[in-house]
C-alpha cells in the first residue's frame, strides 16, 4: 500500500492555504473575494483538489450571505462531531490534550511563526495554513498526526451534507492514505468519543490556562464566530 498522496507539492501548498482560509468564518471580506479564490482554485492542476474545491465556491458564492454563515456556526460551533479543533478528536478535554496543544505551539514557533492572539494551535485552518507555508515534512507534520481527526470531521460533515465536506475531501486527498489500524481507531473513536479526564487528574481547562493557549472547546459556543476568525501566522523574529 501507498504511503504518499498523489497530490504534487505546488498543489499541495495552494490547496492547504486555501482549505485554510476557505475555513475561516466567513466575514463580508472572504465573500467578498470570489473572483481571487476562483482565479487560485483554477491554477489548481490536480483534476480532484480542483473540482472539490470549484465545488465547494459554486455554492459558497452563489448562497445569501446569511445563509453561508447560519450554516457554518450550525456546523461547526454548535456540533461537537464537526469541530475544527483537532486534538479533541482524539483526546477529548484531557490533560493529553493540554500537552498535544503545547507541542504544536512549540512546533510553530520552532519555525518562526507564532499565532495570533488568543487564538488555539489546533484549530485545522491554522494547522493547513502552516502546512502551506512551512512545506512538507515539518509542515504537514500536524496534519499526517491528526489524520484520524481530520477523517472524523471528514466523515460528520459527509454524514450532515455539509458543502464544507468538498473542502475535506480535497485536503484527505493530499494526505497519506489511511490505514487498516487507523480506520479501526477510527471507528473506535466514532462509537465511543473522545476520551474523558481520568478520575483523580485536573479538568483540561487548568491544564490550558497554565499554558497560555486560550479558551477550551467547551466555552467556544460562548465566544462566537470570531473563535474562528482567519489565522494569522508571523513571524516571531
Amino acid at each position: 500500500m501507498t504511503t504518499q498522496s498523489a497530490v504534487a507539492g505546488a498543489d499541495r501548498s495552494r490547496l492547504f492555504g486555501l482549505a485554510s482560509a476557505l475555513l475561516t468564518y466567513p466575514d463580508a471580506r472572504l465573500l467578498a473575494a470570489g473572483d481571487e479564490l476562483r482565479a487560485a482554485v483554477g491554477e489548481i492542476g490536480d483534476d480532484e483538489v480542483r473540482t472539490r474545491l470549484a465545488t465547494f465556491l459554486d455554492w459558497f458564492l452563489t448562497t445569501d450571505a446569511i445563509e453561508v454563515e447560519t450554516h457554518y456556526v450550525h456546523t461547526f460551533d454548535l456540533r461537537r462531531r464537526s469541530g475544527l479543533y483537532l486534538t479533541y478528536y482524539l483526546h477529548g478535554d484531557t490533560r493529553k490534550r493540554g500537552i498535544a496543544l503545547l507541542t504544536l505551539k512549540q512546533r510553530y514557533r520552532a519555525h518562526g511563526l507564532r499565532l495570533a492572539e488568543g487564538e488555539l494551535p489546533d484549530l485545522l485552518p491554522v494547522v493547513l495554513e502552516f502546512a502551506a507555508v512551512a512545506g512538507p515534512g515539518d509542515g504537514e507534520a500536524p496534519l499526517r498526526q491528526h489524520r484520524r481527526g481530520v477523517e472524523l470531521l471528514r466523515a460528520a460533515l459527509d454524514e450532515n451534507g455539509s458543502p464544507y465536506r468538498h473542502l475535506l475531501e480535497a485536503v484527505v486527498a493530499a494526505l497519506p492514505p489511511l490505514t487498516e489500524i487507523d480506520r479501526d481507531a477510527i471507528r473506535a473513536l466514532a462509537e465511543d468519543g473522545p476520551p474523558v479526564e481520568s478520575v483523580g487528574l485536573a479538568p483540561y481547562g487548568t491544564d490550558v490556562d497554565s499554558i497560555g493557549l486560550g479558551p477550551a472547546l467547551t466555552d467556544l459556543s460562548a465566544t462566537g464566530p470570531c473563535a474562528h476568525a482567519r489565522p494569522s501566522m508571523e513571524s516571531a523574529r
